[in-house]
């Protein structure tokens, strides 16, 4: 994968897929090796640019924290690296709060824009504390990541929907791989970045069309803050879906809609 040195760090990124540009923002903790899936989707209708935010990944960990500023300003860096001057903009989860971090610094370079599952922080409301979790034993943070994702999760649900099991024992498999001090350094910096973000006061300098996509049964972002996000886009689309946080894999009305969308 290229590698391209931006503000200070080397990010490394991947280029794939033809079509629209698009440029992907990832969840918390994500790097592009773990999201072979949804990279997959997304390019095969997209030219896709993602990249390993700072702090994960194979993009350098910093010696000091980052802001939401910095991750925004990653992104429109690497844009300029490419030679990208307009993009579509995929945003989930964390990727959500960056995306609206870079649509609200540069909203000329934005084209399209699709927040998923994410939050605006301040008066709009903020998605579940994560960075409270790694100071709680095992067997608690086991148990809120569960209701978290899906508030239907319970030992009942998952036996009767084995899809939904599948989603929960591969999101364990990659929170149990090893992992560096290196790595764990940053993805800590990344969660207490994310802890600040606030675009609320901000969101009306988005221009562009917006489509802010949630999960009906999401406690780590609940719908009530995406619901915020929309009233403050002027012409934007609110759409919720029969899913938590991953949404994008429970219901199969969400992908057709967001590229969809995207593609429009």
């Amino acid at each position: 994968m290229p590698v391209a040195h931006l503000n200070g760090i080397d990010v490394n990124y991947e280029l794939r897929g033809s079509g629209p540009r698009l440029l992907v923002c990832n969840g918390s903790g994500a790097s592009i090796a773990g999201s072979g899936p949804m990279i997959d989707r997304l390019a095969g209708e997209f030219e896709v640019l993602i990249h390993d935010q700072r702090c994960l990944g194979r993009t350098t960990v910093p010696a000091t924290q980052p802001s939401m500023a910095d991750y925004a300003a990653d992104a429109l860096a690497l844009l300029d690296h490419v030679g990208w001057p307009v993009t579509c903009l995929f945003g989930i989860s964390f990727g959500g709060m960056v995306a609206q971090e870079i649509a609200v610094t540069a909203p000329e370079r934005i084209e399209r824009l699709a927040l998923l599952c994410t939050s605006p922080g301040g008066a709009g409301g903020s998605s579940y504390p994560l960075h409270e979790l790694p100071s709680l034993p095992a067997e608690e943070q086991d148990r809120i990541r569960l209701h978290i994702t899906d508030t239907r999760y319970t030992p009942e649900f998952l036996a009767a929907h084995p899809f939904d099991q599948r989603l929960v024992d591969f999101a364990a498999a990659a929170r149990a791989l090893p992992k560096t001090d290196e790595q764990r350094r940053g993805e800590l910096m990344q969660l207490e970045a994310r802890r600040h973000h606030d675009v609320w006061d901000r969101l009306p300098l988005i221009t562009c069309p917006t489509l802010v996509a949630c999960g009906e049964f999401d406690a780590l972002a609940p719908p009530a803050n995406s619901e915020a996000i929309a009233s403050r886009i002027t012409g934007s689309e609110l759409r919720r879906y029969q899913g938590g946080h991953a949404f994008v894999w429970q219901d199969r009305q969400a992908w057709p809609d967001i590229v969809g969308f995207l593609r429009s």
